[in-house]
């Protein structure tokens, strides 16, 4: 039909101060290609945008959480370049985006839902805690391909599960069931599938009603993982003294001080 709309890759809907942002294109898989890539990084910006806005959670529609990037997408979905030099679509779109991710001011919690693979996996791992349906896997089968893993994978694995681990998963190719990802401490939870969703809801809210600390502290978490000592110790001191001046702060050293539960409002 003339002037139809195409739907959107990327929805989202807000409760109890928690956007869940869900990948929307289920025929791929929610392959990262570059118009869903623009679709979540709008979101994902929204929500950080949003005062409502205490947590979010990232999760996939269907039958995966992302298949990677869109390899039969055309120039869409691009995963090589003609002529020298690096990727573009990766200086461009997917690495702005998991930087952008690792600064977030708000946590953020992915429902893995089926396959992750390729930067879906690194999608994932960008965010603070994971959760994974026991069906669920990792896959970084960038050999078969003939390309090498990205989204920050070459730097995430490593520091997650150690380099014997790290190289396994990346050399061999080999599909990671998300027990053994839990096992291995790549991942937060593994739960039946049914609960996927309804459990990272639970953690998120439970990040939405904490302090708006908890957005410093996750910021200084992603900070340590190649800082020096002295510096991390100097980081801690300075986002120590933002979080003083919070009004969640003064609440919560009230509430302790009164032996009651703290009411924070993230402000």
């Amino acid at each position: 039909m003339d002037g139809a709309q195409t739907p959107a890759k990327v929805k989202t809907s807000i409760a109890d101060g928690v956007a869940t942002i869900t990948l929307n294109d289920p025929g791929t898989l929610n392959a990262a290609g570059l118009e869903l890539m623009a679709d979540l990084d709008a979101a994902v910006s929204a929500a950080i945008a949003n005062s409502e806005v205490r947590a979010i959670v990232l999760t996939g529609e269907g039958r995966g959480f992302c298949s990677g990037a869109n390899l039969s997408g055309g120039s869409a979905g691009r995963a090589t370049d003609s002529g020298d030099g690096p990727n573009q679509a990766l200086l461009n779109v997917y690495n702005p985006f998991v930087s952008r991710i690792r600064k977030s001011p708000k946590p953020l919690v992915a429902a893995v839902n089926g396959v992750a693979a390729g930067v879906g996996v690194s999608l994932a791992l960008a965010c603070d805690l994971v959760v994974a349906a026991e069906s669920s896997y990792f896959l970084l089968a960038f050999r078969r391909i003939g390309l090498v893993p990205d989204g920050g994978a070459t730097w995430l694995l490593p520091r997650l599960v150690g380099k014997a681990r790290a190289m396994e998963l990346m050399l061999l190719g080999e599909k990671l069931p998300a027990a053994t990802a839990e096992q291995w401490g790549l991942i937060n939870r593994c739960v039946p599938d049914a609960e996927v969703l309804a459990k990272a809801t639970e953690l998120a809210r439970a990040l939405a009603t904490g302090p708006k600390s908890l957005g410093l502290t996750r910021n200084l978490v992603w900070q340590s993982l190649d800082a020096h000592w002295h510096d991390q110790v100097e980081a801690e001191a300075y986002a120590q003294g933002d979080a003083g001046r919070t009004e969640d702060a003064r609440e919560g050293i009230m509430a302790f001080v009164q032996k009651r539960p703290a009411e924070f409002k993230g402000r």
